[in-house]
């Protein structure tokens, strides 16, 4: 029989890095197996759950390439069948109704915190035979004796005493499911075989485990993550800087970079660091996650990043950064077409981290003016350039267009030896000239991609500027 796995997130807000880790290991132990990646959106929550949450985390797992097979089932669809398994239970015995209030309750959890015990539901209802006309909740008869336990496919053998465990609601007064509950109806109504979640879990693992045998289902093989820690050592949280997937997608980073990054969060595969997908699904197995918690470190995260900035294909980067820039609304004065952006990619990725980076950095290539960098410009603009920008600028108007890197680059070296200078004299005027700042890609580049018109602008601006210099020294 094939394996059957799933990511099941509750729509509350967009996919964040912990649950991404989970989706990615399941979605990446599915297809290592040939097995089936399924969706499931737990959505009983109505009053939190909203329509665009959930295309949040459709959007999260497209933009990880994360695809996924069937319909996604929507949990709250359910109800019905998960009010029919709570009628079973308690046709056998195994689920009782409760009638105690929130204040009685209250008071239990009290007593027992006077007392130095572990607050909890002490059974009080698990007797009555009389049935009030009140408000009930329906709980689980925990059986009071024995152990509990289970292989975890990632932390070994764990197990529980029973008393340890009180007797949980499996529906609410209004009839609506626990999640305990709905999650054991839901999972073998899909036929789930394995179930990869996180370590805090585990205890819900105890109780569901009870609940398939109740319920004379087949309980799945269960693994546990280890948590994400930020590199304080405490639990990712915010202030460890962005939680959500989508944030570092506005941050520029790459879905590539992302699903690597996240892969290695307790998983290893030999000194190996950078992997394709093919590579990750052909290597990974479940049974190799580390049970020890992992940090996420934005430092590895950029190193990644950077990486397949520089050797990702061409176009596919080319592709990813013209999303960028629409997504994040960067203005464009100037018309580019595919091939001068796939030029400003190829210029800027030796020299960049993130899409973002690369967007800040070649803003010069968008913009039909610029302004320029008046320390960059004092030192390179002066009277004794004056002659040489002239030559250089009456040159590239001579030249036919467009104007290329391969075409410049003769008689920008003519002009440099009829001066007697060497390249950097030249070409960093002409950088201030072109770009506002010291700071580009080759010059020759630069000057390919930025056009012969604006080029000419430019320079002429950058003359004048070192003209009125001369006039005033």
């Amino acid at each position: 029989m094939s394996i059957r796995l799933r990511f099941a997130p509750s729509p509350t807000g967009d996919l964040h890095v912990g649950g991404a880790r989970t989706a990615l290991f399941n979605w990446l132990y599915a297809r290592h197996m040939g097995g089936k990646f399924l969706l499931r959106i737990e959505d009983t929550d109505r009053e939190r759950s909203t329509e665009a949450a959930v295309q949040a985390i459709f959007d999260g797992l497209k933009w990880l390439g994360l695809d996924w097979d069937e319909e996604p089932l929507f949990q709250h669809t359910r109800q019905e069948a998960h009010c029919a398994a709570v009628a079973r239970l308690l046709e056998t015995g195994h689920a009782y109704r409760c009638y105690c209030t929130a204040e009685e309750l209250e008071q239990m959890r009290a007593e027992q915190r006077a007392h130095g015990g572990k607050p909890r539901y002490n059974g009080r209802c698990r007797h009555r035979t009389d049935a009030p006309d009140q408000p009930f909740v329906v709980r689980f008869r925990t059986p009071s004796e024995g152990m509990v336990g289970f292989d975890d496919l990632i932390k070994g053998r764990v197990a529980v005493a029973n008393e340890e465990l009180d007797d949980l609601v499996l529906q609410r007064s209004d009839s609506t499911p626990t999640y305990n509950l709905a999650v054991v109806c839901d999972d073998a109504e899909m036929g789930i075989t394995h179930v990869i979640r996180g370590d805090d879990h585990v205890n819900n693992t105890f109780r569901q485990l009870h609940l398939y045998e109740a319920l004379g289902l087949k309980a799945p093989q269960f693994g546990h993550m280890p948590l994400i820690l930020g590199e304080d050592g405490a639990k990712l949280s915010k202030r460890h800087g962005a939680t959500s997937v989508f944030e570092y997608a506005r941050l520029g980073y790459l879905p590539a970079a992302m699903r690597n990054h996240l892969a290695r969060l307790g998983w290893s595969h030999g000194d190996q660091e950078q992997f394709t997908t093919e590579e990750l699904v052909a290597a990974f197995d479940i049974k190799d996650v580390g049970a020890s918690p992992s940090v996420f470190a934005l430092q590895k995260l950029d190193s990644l990043n950077g990486w397949y900035l520089r050797n990702g294909d061409l176009d596919e980067v080319t592709d990813l950064f013209a999303d960028f820039l629409q997504q994040e609304a960067i203005p464009i004065e100037v018309d580019h077409d595919s091939a001068r952006l796939r030029r400003i990619v190829e210029s800027q990725r030796e020299r960049t981290a993130t899409l973002k980076e690369m967007a800040e950095k070649s803003d010069y290539f968008f913009r039909e003016e610029i302004d320029l960098d008046e320390k960059a410009a004092h030192k390179h603009l002066r009277p004794v350039v004056l002659a040489p920008l002239r030559e250089l600028r009456d040159t590239l108007a001579a030249l036919p267009a467009p104007l290329t890197a391969e075409g410049v680059k003769p008689p920008f070296e003519a002009i440099l030896e009829r001066h007697g200078l060497k390249m950097g004299k030249l070409a960093q005027p002409v950088r201030v000239a072109l770009t506002g700042g010291g700071i580009s890609p080759g010059i020759y580049d630069v000057i390919e991609i930025i056009g012969k018109e604006r080029c000419l602008t430019r320079l002429d601006a950058a003359i004048a500027y070192v003209e009125r210099r001369a006039e005033h020294p």
